[in-house]
């Protein structure tokens, strides 16, 4: 992978980032309801990004003009995302939801193979995103126990997945129709506006927290947990932008997720401790992304 070619490392960066969010959403509930909590992370999220866009009149010309990729993507990525996802994840078991939410690069390939003729189901692709959903199966199952019951914890499973859909469809749209669109402002933008109306949602289902009596920790979670997403999303919107990105290949990566989480919960939370299954499932995520990421002449293929 040459110097001028760091798409598979930003991209790592990326997923690397994304694999501290589950960690602080379990501590920041604790606290507070899901709703508003997710509101109130997205609003200084987008907050985060706007000193480093561009001046106020050109930030308004450029949104005008990409006024519908913006609103497709606030509503898509923030919105039903990010409600389906809060909501979804607290009626299902932890190792459950840790598998659905891992589905989301096969959810991308099918969903971008559908919206695009560029974006093929391979079988080299299709064997990739298999294995790595066994490997987060293996990950998750050495952590918990699965299981599946009540109709309750059924809608739970079909919220994630609509999450998921929500997502890869958010994906193209970026990939193909934000191309000349400053990935900043449409983070910023879509961040800061799902994140008010998220959380305005929030007051009539769920009231309004005291947050006088937040303690220090709630307010540190919160402000990293609003980092990661600005960074995060802006760094994803511009490779998306890349000409020869593909958006189901790119999603591969985000298999590291439950990897980078797992280690995260063994040296951050009491009592975590390595299970075969669960180093199993790493090593099976990371065969298959380094067999996938080779071409016929055993170098990593360059993602420009």
């Amino acid at each position: 992978m040459g110097n001028k070619d760091n798409t598979i490392f930003l991209a790592i960066i990326a997923c690397l980032l994304w694999s501290t969010v589950y960690a602080g959403i379990k501590i920041g509930l604790q606290y507070d309801s899901a709703l508003h909590f997710a509101g109130l992370r997205f609003i200084i999220s987008g907050l985060m990004i706007f000193p480093f866009t561009v001046k106020p009149g050109l930030f308004i010309k450029t949104l005008r003009e990409n006024r519908k990729i913006v609103i497709w993507v606030t509503f898509l990525q923030t919105l039903v995302n990010y409600i389906l996802f809060y909501i979804g994840l607290d009626l299902v078991p932890g190792a459950l939801g840790a598998v659905i939410v891992g589905s989301q690069p096969l959810v991308t390939a099918v969903v971008a193979a559908v919206m695009s003729k560029e974006e093929k189901l391979t079988r080299r692709k299709i064997v990739t995103v298999f294995s790595g959903i066994a490997g987060v199966v293996f990950i998750s199952a050495g952590r918990q126990a699965f299981h599946l019951g009540s109709a309750v914890e059924m809608l739970g499973v079909v919220m994630i997945l609509g999450a998921n859909i929500a997502t890869a469809v958010s994906n193209v749209m970026v990939s193909f129709k934000s191309r000349g669109l400053n990935p900043l402002i449409l983070s910023s933008t879509s961040l800061f506006s799902g994140g008010i109306i998220i959380f305005l949602l929030s007051i009539p289902l769920e009231g309004l927290p005291d947050y006088s009596n937040m303690p220090l920790q709630y307010w540190l979670i919160l402000i990293w947990l609003g980092f990661v997403s600005a960074f995060a999303f802006s760094l994803w919107y511009k490779l998306l932008q890349r000409p020869h990105v593909k958006v189901s290949e790119i999603n591969m990566w985000k298999f590291i997720i439950p990897v980078a989480g797992a280690i995260l919960s063994w040296v951050l939370v009491p009592g975590e401790v390595p299970e075969f299954l669960t180093v199993a499932g790493m090593v099976i995520i990371t065969l298959s992304l380094l067999l996938f990421y080779k071409n016929e002449n055993g170098y990593l293929i360059r993602l420009k």
